[in-house]
């Protein structure tokens, strides 16, 4: 049984409208000018960099609270390239984690444990190539 679960509807695809069932969220969307488009608006790998992000930062911090590690606080670089892939597409995926309270050592393994409970890096896996860099402060 889900936990949670979220609905979203779009039209128009790339160049579309996209909102939550909830209305909280609500977007424009538009194929970024680098792809030949008009940019000025957001754009799915803009959302999953996100998404990607914010879920990530809270793997973090549940895996430094279930390890008692003094944690004082973490912030997420992400960032979420399309990439050819023969005929297609594909995503890659960076994430620099910084944080602070850890050493060096410290925040390289939470990282990795976090990346094995992370939704996101679960959803992905196996699919999504995700380079990971961590910097203790």
């Amino acid at each position: 049984m889900a936990l949670y679960t979220a609905q979203a509807h779009v039209t128009g695809g790339r160049a579309g409208h996209g909102e939550t069932s909830d209305g909280l969220l609500k977007v424009d969307l538009a194929m970024p000018k680098e792809l030949g488009g008009p940019g000025g608006a957001t754009n799915p790998e803009q959302l999953f960099a996100v998404g990607y992000a914010a879920c990530f930062e809270s793997a973090v911090r549940f895996i430094a609270r279930k390890q008692k590690l003094p944690l004082e606080d973490a912030a997420i670089t992400s960032t979420v390239s399309l990439l050819p892939n023969g005929e297609g597409f594909k995503l890659g995926v960076a994430l620099a984690v910084k944080t602070k309270g850890l050493d060096q050592a410290a925040a390289e393994a939470l990282v990795s444990e976090a990346h094995n409970v992370c939704p996101y890096s679960n959803a992905i896996k196996g699919n999504i190539d995700v380079a990971l860099s961590v910097r203790a402060v």
